[in-house]
């Protein structure tokens, strides 16, 4: 198993998130008065904010106990990034099948069982053929990439994914010319997943959650298919055992916990697109002159090292950063019709 390290950033040293930031964290709201919270969409999501700075029990790490360690280096690697501790990324994310409170999938997800592990790839392609559990480890070379992660609530962390380019599993498939898309299906499994047995734990979204890109987006190289983070094995709340990873999208478009990849002549109906149109477009791109209707794109909360008066919000990044990589991509498209 070939293991690539990459780093792509530009991030400061300083720009490493405090686990102090997060103790106490209650009290020192109220003591600010934080009744109302700009940046995020609504008041369950001012709620999970709360949660976020709670001084409650520790977030359970559900990570599997599967180690992926480096075993080579791209030899163009200079830099180090800043990364946002692991421990923040388990136990703060958005997994709307385990609840839509930023804790839910910390706390639940462990009832999701990942071996066996089935993904099937069909659709347009003269190759269809499935992956199981040890082929997401074993059938690729694995590389490091280090991304931002940039949430359409206005929040961001840096994240060292583990992982190979969708394009390497593509091509396995032989794509047919009459493809244009792909589409992308999560497990459905109510008896693990509590969001889709309940509509009012699970967001009152359709399940299963489906997502699609352009076959170009697809294919470009810094998008990739992730089976761990921090050189261990994906946790079932961040999407175990595989999930996409476009880091010049907002993060709804990296669907976890893959089963099914199609390739398609139409445009796929995503579940966000489907469930609000007007907020949610099929591309996602991270676009700072492009606001949500209810809040500003043009900044985000970087999760960073200090105290909570020393966070701040940031300027957001053109295609999250990514500019110069996939910019050409969307030559000559209105992006704030397709946005």
């Amino acid at each position: 198993m070939k293991i690539i390290k990459s780093n792509i950033s530009d991030f400061k040293d300083n720009q490493i998130t405090d686990e102090n930031i997060f103790k106490n964290r209650r009290k020192i709201l109220t003591s600010l008065g934080f009744l109302g919270l700009t940046g995020l969409p609504t008041a369950k999501a001012n709620a999970n904010l709360l949660d976020w700075f709670d001084n409650d029990k520790p977030k359970q790490d559900t990570a599997k106990a599967k180690i992926l360690k480096p075993l080579t280096y791209k030899s163009d690697t200079n830099s180090q990034l800043s990364l946002t501790p692991e421990s923040k990324v388990i136990s703060y994310n958005n997994f709307y099948e385990f609840g839509t409170s930023k804790s839910d999938p910390a706390e639940h997800a462990h009832k999701l069982t990942v071996d066996p592990w089935q993904v099937t790839i069909n659709g347009l392609v003269n190759k269809p053929f499935k992956l199981n559990y040890e082929d997401l480890y074993s059938k690729f070379s694995l590389e490091e990439r280090i991304y931002r992660l940039r949430c359409v609530e206005a929040w961001s962390m840096v994240v060292p994914w583990i992982g190979f380019k969708l394009s390497d599993l593509l091509k396995l498939a032989d794509i047919k010319s009459s493809a244009k898309y792909v589409a992308f299906e999560t497990l459905e499994r109510p008896s693990e997943m509590r969001g889709q047995s309940s509509r009012f734990i699970g967001g009152s979204i359709p399940y299963p959650y489906i997502e699609g890109l352009r076959l170009d987006e697809a294919m470009h190289p810094l998008t990739i298919l992730a089976v761990g983070l921090y050189g261990k094995a994906l946790p079932n709340q961040n999407g175990a055992p595989i999930r996409l990873i476009v880091p010049w999208k907002y993060g709804f478009k990296s669907i976890k916990s893959i089963t099914n990849i199609r390739l398609t002549d139409k445009l796929p109906n995503t579940t966000w697109n489907l469930s609000a149109p007007n907020e949610y477009g099929f591309y996602a791109n991270v676009n700072p002159k492009v606001d949500h209707p209810r809040w500003s794109q043009a900044s985000e909360r970087l999760i960073t090292s200090g105290g909570l008066l020393n966070q701040r919000r940031i300027p957001t990044q053109a295609f999250n950063g990514y500019q110069e990589e996939v910019a050409p991509l969307y030559k000559g498209m209105d992006l704030s019709r397709f946005f």
